[in-house]
């Protein structure tokens, strides 16, 4: 039989994946609104946490069964989708989130299935009916 873990150490895990959404909502926020310009990587969140990245991303996977890496992207894949959404120009939803426009198409295709222009068209085609 395995040795449970202490209730303080899965509280500690649950306290780190909270305080890395945190910090990945609130850097989303600043690339959106133009506070900086370069996204962040694991080991950057990893720094502000002061822990070491590869403690962050084991945590994050024991905790959630998922690298930190789906939560970012599954992050970014809603806030450009809401930007597609609000009319914005395909191009201009890219560089806001620090992509070159193929960069961006390959990146939201492997997500969504469909290029950002196709999703675009597909909202408003349901969106008429």
């Amino acid at each position: 039989m395995p040795t449970p873990i202490p209730k303080k150490i899965l509280a500690r895990q649950h306290e780190i994946f909270a305080d890395y959404l945190r910090e990945l909502d609130k850097h989303l926020d600043d690339i959106v609104n133009e506070r900086v310009v370069d996204m962040f990587e694991i080991r950057d969140f990893a720094e502000i946490l002061h822990i070491h990245p590869t403690h962050l991303t084991n945590t994050i996977k024991l905790t959630t069964g998922k690298p930190p890496c789906f939560f970012f992207e599954e992050k970014i894949m809603a806030i450009a989708k809401d930007m597609i959404q609000q009319h914005k120009p395909i191009k201009e939803v890219a560089f806001k989130l620090t992509f070159d426009a193929s960069n961006f198409t390959k990146f939201f295709k492997r997500f969504e299935g469909v290029t950002p222009k196709e999703y675009r068209e597909r909202v408003f085609e349901e969106a008429l009916h």
